[in-house]
């Protein structure tokens, strides 16, 4: 892995939704997210890193050191378990056990970092039954919420096809969209040199992040979340790890 950066960021994100939902509440009946204090609407960080990952995954392909850990229908202790498999001079631990010595310990985690982009960049709790430990990842984005408040509508829609024959005469399925008119959202982030250093997040690595945050809503059109774009990345780059100035105030 080529060294990891040197220097604090801040980064300042605005993304708009036109007849979409950009973020659905399953508690909610998947209505768009709103605070409802304010009626701004919201968009989760969890949200966020999905598309990230999957933007890193579509233009990396599978292989290390790009691969992602937090993937659909991914099997974390299957994950892990290469890690032991790539390292056996490491005694394999009882289960949800890591390795006694501390140098074993953080040579299982280091090979977890290097091997996957998501690891190094947002963390992971990888203590499962096969256990490779926890890490804190450097980069941390808050919720996105829109700088207007949002009216949510929803919509009815029919289904002219139906699933059995015996159904044919009967009314067809009426369904419910939710969809946001237009917001316009903003998200703020951190990027920790300290952090970075401690699980290897490079340059490259920054620079496909600011990469997917500016291209990846491109490839998650969907019907439910309408037309999505990237409005704006402002990134704020510090003199050095420590950084010039508190985050509030830059």
């Amino acid at each position: 892995m080529t060294d990891a950066i040197a220097s604090r960021y801040e980064f300042v994100y605005f993304f708009d939704v036109e007849n979409g939902n950009p973020n659905g509440d399953p508690d909610g009946g998947n209505m768009p997210r709103i605070d409802p204090e304010t009626s701004l609407g919201l968009v989760t960080d969890v949200c966020l890193k999905r598309k990230i990952r999957n933007y890193v995954q579509i233009a990396k392909g599978v292989d290390p050191p790009y691969e992602i850990y937090i993937k659909d229908k991914g099997v974390l202790n299957r994950e892990n378990e290469r890690a032991y498999i790539n390292n056996t001079d490491i005694e394999r631990p009882p289960a949800k056990k890591l390795p006694k010595k501390a140098e074993e310990a953080r040579k299982i985690t280091r090979w977890m970092c290097d091997n996957f982009f998501d690891i190094r960049t947002f963390g992971a709790v990888m203590t499962t039954e096969v256990n490779c430990g926890q890490v804190r990842g450097p980069v941390q984005i808050n919720f996105g919420r829109s700088i207007d408040p949002i009216i949510p509508l929803e919509v009815s829609i029919t289904r002219m096809a139906v699933t059995n024959e015996k159904d044919l005469e009967k009314e067809r399925t009426m369904g419910r969209k939710h969809i946001v008119p237009y917001g316009l959202y903003r998200a703020e982030g951190y990027i920790s040199a300290h952090l970075a250093q401690q699980t290897g997040f490079s340059e490259g690595d920054l620079e496909l992040l600011w990469n997917a945050l500016i291209n990846m809503f491109d490839h998650d059109h969907s019907a439910a979340r309408g037309k999505m774009n990237a409005r704006k990345l402002i990134v704020f780059k510090h003199e050095g790890p420590l950084g010039n100035a508190p985050a509030h105030k830059v």
